[in-house]
């Protein structure tokens, strides 16, 4: 079987040599499947390549359309630019300046055989008594710190979402979400057959009577927010609305997950100040450190310490024991907190350069955060925009990947700042300018 991207090389040919013309439409997945003697699978996979070198435009309800330059040598250097590596404005994984060399001497003492011995061995859901201390103190905000004896720990914050989601929803639950949620949210619901309920939100965050319609439809088991730095739109909501929509959900004993994974950007206090007893905060270490030798934590209401543990263990979600020591050991000798330190500055460079790269555009954003929200102008859509952008060799995330509801999908894309280096992201959003402001 032939592999899926050298099929894509020789559609990429027919449309570089005038075979397929700007506009043709190409034949249906499956169609071209069967035609080729292919999986439907390996067929979406070149289908994907195309749209991901920005030679075709998927369009819903209509198919798939040929959207690459004119025959010629033009065409063929079009084809060559958008096969590079292309400028990631998805990935979003934050990176100091001499950053290994700050994580490497916590690591070293780790490495003396006695001690390795011990630091590879499984660690339990509640960590150690030393991480609990050193994790409480790193989570604490002005007007909150949580109860060491409530926090226990995952392999990352993803897993500690998923466990917590699983704790607390039973398939065919419903729960409660920002109209625009996490990505990896939906996944994880649809692995754990939870429903996904949207949630109206204005500037100022989720709607409390919008929690309350929801509730009277059909009882929610949970509701999953992200009041700092709302991923994709960096909205943080406002104090006065945190207090009106905790006292909804003591009103309706609702539980809570606070995703806190940016907040690190700022020093705002979380819903958990607001409402203890039902906010189960989730946060680690991805952002502030680095993803690939990271924690995720979960702050727990006591009552739920049991259920939230025992899902821990029963997903193998479980923290690696070696990851926990390194954690211990950056947060106490200040590493943690200098890498914060220089990632807000650093997020706060990127912020301008949005302003002033994508000036006259609709972006709704904050100074603080990693990640910009482009609501595009007319007649440009997200689809449309992630095709163009990819010919040019940059990703960004379409709108639609945050929607819940897909009747109301958003002419709108997410940028991710914090992946590429500052001149490549300077020229990035120079090039996207340029893209909208011609026609699509």
């Amino acid at each position: 079987m032939d592999d899926y991207r050298r099929l894509a090389d020789r559609i990429a040919d027919d449309i570089t040599a005038g075979r397929l013309e700007p506009g043709q439409r190409l034949p249906p997945q499956r169609v071209f499947a069967r035609r080729r003697g292919i999986a439907g699978s390996t067929a979406g996979r070149v289908y994907a390549e195309l749209v991901r070198r920005g030679l075709v435009v998927g369009e819903v309800g209509r198919g798939t359309f040929v959207r690459a330059a004119p025959a010629g040598p033009g065409g063929r250097a079009l084809v060559e630019a958008a096969t590079a590596a292309p400028v990631n404005l998805e990935l979003n994984y934050p990176s100091a300046p001499g950053q290994s060399e700050l994580l490497a001497p916590a690591l070293a003492p780790l490495l003396r055989p006695d001690v390795l011995t011990e630091a590879l061995r499984p660690a339990a859901a509640t960590g150690t008594p030393a991480a609990r201390e050193a994790t409480a103190a790193l989570l604490a905000t002005p007007g909150w710190r949580p109860a060491p004896d409530r926090l226990l720990f995952t392999g990352n914050a993803r897993q500690a979402i998923a466990a917590t989601l699983a704790s607390l929803v039973r398939p065919g639950g419903r729960l409660g979400v920002e109209p625009l949620t996490y990505p990896l949210v939906k996944e994880i619901a649809a692995r754990l057959g939870i429903t996904l309920v949207p949630l109206a939100a204005d500037e100022c965050g989720v709607r409390p009577e919008s929690v309350a319609a929801a509730h009277r439809s059909a009882p929610l088991s949970a509701l999953y927010l992200q009041p700092t730095l709302h991923n994709p739109t960096s909205l943080t909501t406002s104090g006065e609305r945190l207090h009106h929509l905790a006292a909804a959900v003591r009103a309706l004993d609702i539980p809570v997950v606070e995703d806190r994974i940016w907040s690190f950007l700022t020093d705002d206090d979380p819903f958990a100040a607001h409402a203890p007893d039902l906010t189960h905060v989730v946060d680690g270490l991805s952002k502030r450190v680095a993803p690939g030798l990271t924690v995720g934590f979960v702050a727990v209401p006591e009552a739920r310490l049991g259920a939230v543990a025992a899902a821990v263990r029963s997903g193998g979600w479980s923290a690696g024991r070696f990851a926990v020591e390194a954690a211990v050991r950056w947060i106490g000798d200040g590493t943690v907190e200098r890498l914060v330190a220089a990632k807000r500055a650093d997020a706060a460079r990127r912020q301008r350069i949005v302003g002033e790269e994508l000036r006259g555009f609709a972006v709704r954003s904050d100074p603080r955060a990693y990640f910009a929200w482009w609501e595009l102008p007319a007649p440009w859509r997200a689809d449309t925009l992630t095709a163009a952008a990819a010919a040019h060799g940059i990703a960004v995330t379409p709108g639609p990947a945050f929607v819940v509801d897909l009747n109301r999908t958003p002419d709108a894309v997410r940028l991710g700042l914090a992946s590429a280096a500052e001149p490549d992201l300077r020229r990035a959003l120079r090039t996207l300018a340029g893209v909208v402001r011609g026609a699509p």
